[in-house]
């Protein structure tokens, strides 16, 4: 169905929002919405939002990050429906009772798997779009990977399919983290710091180079035009580094 492709769409825009490197995707006529009035347990929506609660409570907790991206996901997925907040309602409903039991994972996956029988690359791109959410905090539980595989298996999907979607976000995830860590350690050497610093030591040197490098004290000396221009740049420099180490830190 069209809101899975609207998910896809979905989550890559969700990323990009949180500065991740994304392929593109085209945009796709999603003009005509459904009416669904049924059980949305015997809906490909409401089957997915279920199997997601598994993933999220899989370690025991839902990360904010998870967080985001389920209330991302049911708000798009609603758009797809003409009753969109009742279904959305319904959703939020359903997320919240699946989530307190793994008891009827498999019956819910041999469920979906009536209604997706005849299209194996919409399994597949259902199992991304889960293990999306399992990898979205950074951290692939031994228990995530458990559910998952599961998942995996009572929706027929290959063993070597499945293993090559956990290996593409190991990889990604692995990349960006190392680009973080090494953007991290940018910013304090801008800043003449370390991560050993205390907050207050690190908000010290900040300062100090602010006030020896801020554009209106470089003009009160008789600077350049040209100087005054370079320490303009430089303190825009010094501003981003300290805002990135403060994310950082959480302070």
């Amino acid at each position: 169905m069209k809101f899975i492709v609207l998910l896809i769409i979905g989550f890559i825009l969700f990323l990009i929002a949180k500065n991740y490197k994304t392929e593109k995707f085209a945009n796709i006529n999603l003009n005509i919405k459904e009416k669904f009035d049924g059980d949305l347990m015997q809906h490909e929506a409401g089957l997915l939002v279920a199997l997601m609660a598994k993933v999220a409570k899989a370690d025991g907790q839902v990360s904010d990050l998870e967080a985001q991206l389920l209330k991302h996901t049911l708000s798009d997925i609603s758009r797809h429906f003409q009753n969109d907040e009742e279904i959305r309602e319904k959703l939020k409903q359903i997320y919240n009772k699946e989530k307190a039991s793994f008891d009827n994972t498999i019956e819910i996956c041999k469920n979906l798997y009536k209604l997706t029988s005849n299209n194996y690359e919409k399994r597949v791109k259902i199992m991304e779009y889960l293990l999306n959410l399992a990898f979205i905090d950074g951290d692939f539980s031994n228990t995530e990977l458990m559910i998952t595989e599961d998942i995996s298996n009572a929706l027929k999907i290959k063993r070597e399919d499945f293993e090559r979607l956990v290996n593409n976000f190991e990889t990604f995830y692995k990349q960006q983290k190392e680009n973080e860590t090494l953007s991290l350690e940018k910013a304090y050497e801008i800043i003449g710091a370390s991560s050993s610093d205390s907050d207050s030591e690190v908000k010290k040197k900040y300062r100090a180079l602010v006030k020896r490098h801020h554009p209106d004290i470089i003009a009160g000396q008789g600077a350049s035009q040209n100087i005054i221009d370079e320490a303009t740049q430089k303190l825009q420099e010094i501003n981003q580094a300290y805002e990135q180490i403060k994310e950082s830190r959480g302070i």
